[in-house]
């Protein structure tokens, strides 16, 4: 897998006003446009992944064929390969690395797309976790270019109780979290700690007490501790920080044409949708997803029963999971063959 093809977008002016300089996504795709260019498949990345992890929905999926649909997977803000904290210069990052939201998010990703294939309409947008939380900003933001989303394990606002998870996992990173997105201050910062915590909110208790840790290749609670521990440790915390702060700011209703009226909000998404929650989730619960369901026009809740709780939906890792999205798929993609 490529490291990503690389968009420079310049410098961009944020929905809050603050100016993100020299901004660029990475990205990758696989297939080809069609000629009508209608034939895509977005997959935004999660918190704390990238498109070569977008890449095992692709590989484990056969819904997700790349012989038929152009495929492009865009790294959000802050993910450490488009614009983070780690690696814009400390000149435009010692004052504080702004807050970039999933709205700002979508709107550069829209721009690569027109600007880089001449693409103006999305067969579908799906994704996991902050990856759903930009399906449901797709559909809401660009009504008239999605024909559908599959949000996996997201909701369309972040809950207040999320919000205290976030601003938990937050308190760990030290300064980078407290001191408004400073990222020349990084002392202070527990990743192993961030890694160990994070790790109890992403699985579900039964999980561990019904020790489907094994599956995965774990012998003990501890085992998948230190697994979590050493992977947390490679990332720069500003950037753990970042997804944070946009992960906490997410709200679809969030603008001035909704003035914080989620219903209003969901009732203006015109894209068929699929909705994914697991009902051991302890990040987004079941309920927002039926209310988002409720609010939106053309959408069908799919809830899936698992003791995997959020993670349920890591690529290409649990085979009952992976064969359930993909029958979705199939029917929410259709039978027609985009020429």
């Amino acid at each position: 897998m490529s490291e990503g093809r690389i968009y420079r977008l310049g410098d961009i002016r944020l929905a809050s006003g603050h100016l993100l300089t020299d901004a660029q996504l990475v990205y990758e795709t696989w297939g080809r446009l069609n000629g009508n260019r209608d034939n895509v498949i977005l997959i935004p990345t999660f918190f704390t992944g990238c498109h070569r992890r977008s890449a095992g929905y692709i590989e484990s999926m056969p819904a997700l064929d790349p012989d038929r649909y152009f495929i492009v997977s865009i790294n959000m803000f802050g993910n450490s390969l488009s614009t983070s904290p780690s690696n814009v210069p400390p000149s435009a990052s010692g004052d504080g690395f702004p807050v970039v939201s999933l709205q700002d998010n979508v709107e550069c990703q829209a721009e690569l797309l027109r600007s880089e294939f001449g693409i103006t309409r999305l067969r579908l947008v799906m994704g996991w976790s902050m990856a759903a939380c930009q399906a449901f900003q797709w559909a809401v933001q660009f009504p008239d270019l999605v024909d559908a989303i599959l949000p996996i394990c997201g909701t369309a606002r972040t809950s207040a109780y999320t919000k205290v998870q976030i601003d938990g996992l937050g308190a760990i990173l030290g300064p980078v979290w407290r001191d408004d997105g400073r990222t020349d201050v990084l002392e202070g910062a527990d990743l192993g700690a961030f890694g160990r915590v994070y790790a109890g909110w992403a699985f579900s208790r039964e999980f561990f007490t019904r020790k489907t840790y094994t599956s995965l290749g774990y012998s003990s609670p501890r085992h998948l501790l230190d697994d979590w521990e050493q992977d947390h440790l490679a990332w720069h915390p500003g950037d753990l920080a970042s997804m944070l702060r946009t992960w906490r700011v997410f709200d679809i209703a969030d603008t001035p044409e909704f003035r914080g009226d989620l219903d209003k909000a969901l009732a203006s998404i015109m894209a068929r949708a699929v909705i994914v929650p697991c009902t051991t989730d302890l990040f987004f619960a079941v309920a927002d997803s039926v209310q988002a369901v409720a609010g939106m026009r053309k959408a069908t809740l799919k809830p899936y029963a698992s003791d995997w709780g959020h993670c349920v939906a890591l690529p290409g890792r649990n085979p009952a999971f992976t064969a359930f999205l993909n029958a979705i798929l199939i029917d929410l993609l259709g039978p027609d063959d985009p020429s």
